[in-house]
């Protein structure tokens, strides 16, 4: 095991009340030969899959599985459409049999969305990846939502302009993922998030009627007053209410320059005021300010993968990002290398502080992370508990989520606390992104140690809420443990979202098992 920092968690931890989550067997729809016909009629025999590697490939995503319950979550069957017309035709099959249907876009999700857990039909989007417009006038692009950030932006360099949706997984993460999760950007508090980047997009419904919802009437319109904004509901839904077929985008011109400096610190009282005054510094090019504490700095140093050299004395890091024109960005850049100076940080210098930045999506794509245990190396998967928590709690969710972690190391020797970091929500620097990494032995887990894991994620959440922040900021909350804490953060507002999840879907078969939302029709399917 890594040793505790010396001014780690205090003892105790949340007062949430834990619960065992027993084993649970989800639904297997029996899919027949007439549905499997049907469904070659719409796509090809080539578009419907049926092997075994197919639908196991299709059964997970990055976030730690309990492999010793695989069989649960494999589809029945695999389904790439090409056009919205074929989606459309395959969501009306599964509508008319009663079958379950998960949309699946790049994968990379960490709260178990693109995850059959009814099993049914996955719908995997990857074919609808063309790029159908560049408008440079108005500055936007419409595209199947089968094509990732990075394919996108090496279209749009000979035009200068770029998609500033910038994910940790940015190149392999889809735009019709970052539709159903709303996502969350690593440049956000400059460019804006997922949901502030996508104009419009044409959305099928759960019966297989094909709509088109957005900020106005155009697909290119960015502000409407005539009526609801629909766009919001249909962005962060996993899945649970259709899928997302073709998205217009907003453009921005490609910037001229970027700066982002590391600054090292003793102790994590500095780094966590520094980070704040990064935030409100009103500097127009700022793209966002992260901060790492000492769990995640111990992880650093022993990481293979990680790009900066770690003394025995640093405890805590800050990173601040600027994009923009290059004279606006270099007078930024003195702002911010005034303000740590003041701080009492000290400078990584520019070959460390950009040379970890490039790398930003890198450790996103290489999952697997080694922990000596008994000489060997133990190979670990990364999860990560997410919550958009507010400046002035940060400290005290700290301690009490790595204490939760450290109750669970206590007990079972598959878990690894690899530290926190805290990242601005917006220019303000008004919440943020907070983030607990854990390391999970997959191979070594049992039900009695998913369980607990399940039972870490609720008290996660607790401490969240009971602190005036959200759930999640990013990944969603959907993922057993978290997600029995929904109805908590959105109190009367989720007693609407199980009426239009019935209205909208009423045979349950859009990604059924997510939010909780086999409530809206009764705990065995029958209605409220």
């Amino acid at each position: 095991m890594t040793p505790q920092p010396k001014d780690g968690p205090t003892a105790g931890g949340p007062t949430a009340t834990t619960r065992t989550t027993a084993p649970r067997t989800p639904t297997a729809p029996q899919l027949s030969d007439r549905v499997l016909t049907e469904l070659t009629d719409a796509l090809g025999g080539a578009y419907v899959l049926t092997s075994k590697t197919a639908r196991m490939n299709r059964a997970r995503v990055p976030a730690p599985f309990p492999m010793h319950r695989w069989s649960e979550r494999v589809p029945d069957l695999v389904v790439m459409p090409g056009t919205a017309e074929e989606v459309a035709e395959v969501v009306r099959i599964a509508h008319a049999h009663r079958i379950p249907i998960v949309p699946r876009d790049g994968g990379t999700g960490l709260t178990d969305g693109a995850v059959p857990e009814r099993r049914g039909i996955v719908v995997d989007v990857k074919r609808l990846n063309t790029v159908k417009e560049i408008d440079t006038d108005n500055r936007t692009c419409t595209v199947g939502t089968g094509i990732n950030m990075l394919k996108l932006n090496e279209v749009l360099a000979p035009y200068g302009l770029i998609y500033p949706d910038d994910p940790a997984s940015y190149p392999c993460s889809l735009v019709g993922g970052r539709i159903g999760t709303s996502g969350w950007s690593l440049i956000g508090s400059r460019y804006g998030h997922s949901r502030d980047l996508v104009l419009s997009f044409e959305f099928v419904l759960p019966t297989g009627k094909i709509i088109r919802v957005g900020d106005g009437g155009d697909p290119k319109v960015s502000k409407s007053s005539s009526g609801y904004q629909l766009k919001h509901l249909f962005m962060g839904h996993q899945g649970t209410l259709g899928i997302a077929t073709e998205a217009t985008l907003k453009l921005y011109p490609k910037p001229e320059a970027e700066f982002s400096p590391f600054w090292a610190f003793p102790d994590y009282d500095g780094a966590y005021r520094c980070v704040q005054r990064l935030a409100q510094a009103g500097v127009a090019t700022f793209a966002g300010a992260v901060l790492f504490d000492e769990w995640k700095v111990d992880y650093l140093r022993r990481d293979d993968e990680a790009y900066i050299p770690q003394p025995s004395d640093v405890r805590a890091l800050v990173c601040a990002v600027a994009y923009g024109n290059e004279d606006e960005v270099l007078a930024g850049g003195r702002r911010f290398l005034r303000i740590a100076r003041d701080a009492g940080a000290r400078y990584l210098g520019d070959e460390i502080s950009h040379g970890d930045w490039a790398a930003r999506h890198d450790r996103y794509a290489t999952p697997l992370h080694g922990r000596t245990r008994a000489g060997q190396v133990a190979p670990m998967s990364w999860h990560c508990e997410d919550a958009a928590v507010n400046w002035t709690e940060l400290p005290a969710v700290r301690r009490e989520w790595h204490a939760i972690v450290a109750g669970l190391r206590e007990r079972f020797d598959v878990f690894d606390d690899w530290g926190m970091f805290c990242y601005t929500s917006a220019d303000t620097g008004v919440d943020y992104l907070t983030e607990i990494d854990v390391g999970i032995w997959e191979q070594e887990l049992d039900d009695a140690a998913w369980a607990a894991w399940v039972d870490a994620k609720r008290d996660i959440a607790a401490v969240a809420l009971r602190h005036g922040g959200s759930i999640s900021a990013c990944h969603g909350s959907c993922r057993e443990g978290e997600v029995d804490l929904v109805p908590m953060e959105l109190g009367g507002g989720y007693d609407v979202m199980l009426d239009i999840k019935k209205a909208l879907d009423p045979h349950n078969i859009m990604n059924p098992g997510k939010y909780g939302l086999h409530r809206a029709y009764g705990e065995e399917g029958e209605e409220r």
